[in-house]
């Protein structure tokens, strides 16, 4: 899938060269997603800044890449730390996905999942707001901020939010954060241009979450255990970790160059063929991996959504985003990312996203050609 020195000749010329000496603050860069994103935005020529919660599992990618970045470890609900932290960091922009992401958790333990989510993006804006540097804020939500209606069509930005569990409706809120602060403090001229972004159920190599499909497979592989799905019909809109962050960072671009009209709430979610069944995930990636196997497990389980899809129409029209790997290319790349790492005991990572950037000029997505 390429290697690094591919990665650095295509990699540093993307979202018209906005990231290069950029300074860059991530919250939430040790999990999943923030990882991936610190990886991408330091291929940029980015000057980047971390700040979040030590990892939580072991093995855990953003340990894995060994990257040499300003860090800082403390919670989002520390007000007073946010503050003094992004005044000593002064970034241009800041991508906030520090967050309580998991459902079930959400379950377990409602009031961390409220104040971390709601009052934790609160604080970072709040911060943002004192920042004089301060050119862009992209808030990173989730597809599970509106109100589901088990509809069989997409959830537009304009459609309601609400949520069911503690971590949908957290999310929802937060929006409702992101939205007032926006009107309230950063409507004038010098303000820093702020948006949100959600996006579907994303996968990828480095993750290793609790009560997540394929980290719960990845585990169940490991082990040799026999994998227990909970719902096996429902339907996600399912995409690669490296479209999302396109997404952001294609927002960040228009939000770094003054595009006032980039402002507000995106959807970044796969085509329709990526709406698919847990299901359909397993059975796809059984064919990288012949010796896993399932069953569903009977007991009862709290209330998660059966149907959900995003439309990603008002990104592809007005940003120029598009997905670039479909459904099976997404789960071959999850699947080869795992493989790679548990046989050789190496990351993929840096190939893997030469390989996404190399995909994406071939499809002629505008991002990779600024």
């Amino acid at each position: 899938m390429g290697n690094q020195s591919t990665l650095e000749s295509v990699g540093m010329k993307l979202f018209a060269e906005q990231y290069r000496d950029c300074r860059v603050l991530i919250t939430g860069h040790t999990g999943f997603k923030g990882s991936w994103l610190a990886l991408w935005l330091t291929k940029l020529g980015a000057n980047v800044f971390g700040y979040s919660l030590p990892p939580e599992s072991t093995p855990n990618h953003w340990e894995l890449l060994s990257m040499d970045i300003s860090q800082y470890f403390h919670d989002i609900r520390d007000a007073e730390t946010m503050a003094k932290t992004v005044a000593e960091v002064r970034p241009e922009i800041v991508f906030h996905l520090a967050a309580q992401p998991l459902v079930r958790r959400s379950y377990r333990e409602p009031l961390e999942t409220w104040s971390t989510n709601v009052m934790g993006t609160a604080n970072l804006l709040e911060a943002c707001r004192h920042s004089p540097n301060l050119r862009a804020i992209v808030v990173v939500t989730t597809d599970k901020c509106y109100e589901n209606q088990e509809w069989a069509w997409g959830y537009r930005e304009n459609d309601r939010l609400g949520g069911h569990d503690p971590y949908s409706a957290s999310k929802a809120a937060a929006e409702l954060v992101v939205n007032s602060y926006r009107k309230a403090f950063f409507h004038h001229a010098e303000a820093p241009l702020l948006a949100s972004a959600r996006a579907g159920n994303v996968i990828g190599g480095g993750d290793w979450s609790e009560d997540r499909l394929i980290p719960d497979l990845v585990r169940s592989l490991t082990e040799r255990k026999t994998l227990l799905i909970r719902s096996p019909s429902a339907t996600r809109p399912w995409q690669h970790v490296l479209e999302s962050l396109s997404g952001y960072l294609l927002l960040g671009q228009k939000l770094l160059q003054g595009k006032t009209e980039m402002t507000g709430a995106w959807n970044f979610g796969p085509e329709t063929e990526g709406n698919r069944t847990v299901a359909d995930v397993l059975e796809g990636l059984q064919a990288n991996w012949p010796k896993m196997t399932w069953q569903t497990n009977d007991q009862p389980q709290p209330h998660e959504a059966n149907l959900l899809y995003l439309d990603n129409a008002k990104a592809k029209t007005l940003l120029g985003w598009k997905p670039v790997w479909n459904f099976d290319k997404t789960l071959e790349a999850t699947g080869q990312w795992y493989r790679h790492y548990y046989q050789n005991g190496q990351l993929s990572s840096e190939a893997q996203l030469a390989y996404y950037i190399t995909t994406a000029r071939i499809a002629g997505v505008e991002w990779a050609f600024s």
